[in-house]
């Protein structure tokens, strides 16, 4: 496979230990500089064994200041947040329980609540309060954290549906679908503009979509994750030499 496509850095490593390793200095180094910058920082947390891995250890970096971080979330299934599927779960076991981050600078996303639309309009309504707007009047995430699904799908943008068309909304309600849950999942305008986006994907089982995601041509109906090919800021990838077809 050439990486001549990749939409932006490339970092291979061996396994998924040392991805996880990996992507945790990265994001810590992400973190400290957006402090730095503007005083304080935002990220979104995306859900999934390898970043459940990365924040593990990015909890034990030094010189993070997470009384100067506010967390947010990149999608969330309709279940409670104690709920062995919860994205929030997860990353409070891993992530957060290990900073002494306030709960105020924690924002859930309530993917729980009866009226879903409700809940992706106060949610976007919390992002334009909390997260200062770029120059094209939108808020810009300091760091995102996606995966990639081995259907090519990102955050909760599905391929053959339609969310991954709004233009007009930062944070969207996902109808359930046979056995999959509804939810609720920042939108495409929502990741392209942030500041520094991190794609973690791990595994033999995910060549195959990053493919799809890294050729010049294609169809994010088919591969929603094509949509970081349109994100304003960096963006790097951090896969094993598996999902990306690497020898050795």
């Amino acid at each position: 496979m050439t990486t001549k496509a990749v939409p932006g850095q490339l970092v291979a490593s061996s396994d998924a230990a040392e991805v996880a390793e990996e992507t945790a200095l990265r994001l810590a180094r992400a973190l400290r500089t957006a402090i730095t910058r503007g005083g304080r920082a935002t990220i979104a947390l995306s859900g999934g064994n390898t970043p459940r891995d990365a924040y593990a250890r990015l909890a034990r970096e030094s010189g993070v200041d997470w009384t100067k971080i506010d967390v947010f979330w990149v999608d969330e299934r309709a279940v409670a947040p104690t709920d062995d599927r919860s994205n929030y779960r997860w990353a409070k076991a891993t992530l957060l329980d290990g900073t002494g981050i306030a709960p105020e600078r924690v924002h859930r996303m309530p993917a729980e609540a009866r009226d879903l639309e409700a809940a992706a309009r106060d949610y976007e309504a919390l992002i334009r309060k909390r997260i200062a707007l770029d120059g094209d009047g939108v808020p810009a995430i300091d760091i995102v954290v996606l995966g990639v699904g081995e259907d090519g799908h990102t955050a909760s943008l599905f391929p053959g549906g339609t969310t991954i068309d709004i233009v007009d909304r930062l944070v969207a309600a996902v109808p359930a679908q046979g056995a999959r849950e509804a939810r609720l999942t920042l939108t495409a305008p929502a990741i392209e503009h942030a500041r520094h986006v991190f794609v973690v994907a791990v595994g033999a089982s995910k060549r195959p979509a990053l493919e799809r995601v890294w050729s010049s041509q294609g169809d994010m109906h088919e591969t929603p994750a094509r949509l970081v090919r349109g994100c304003r800021g960096a963006v790097t990838w951090l896969i094993d030499k598996a999902a990306g077809g690497l020898a050795g």
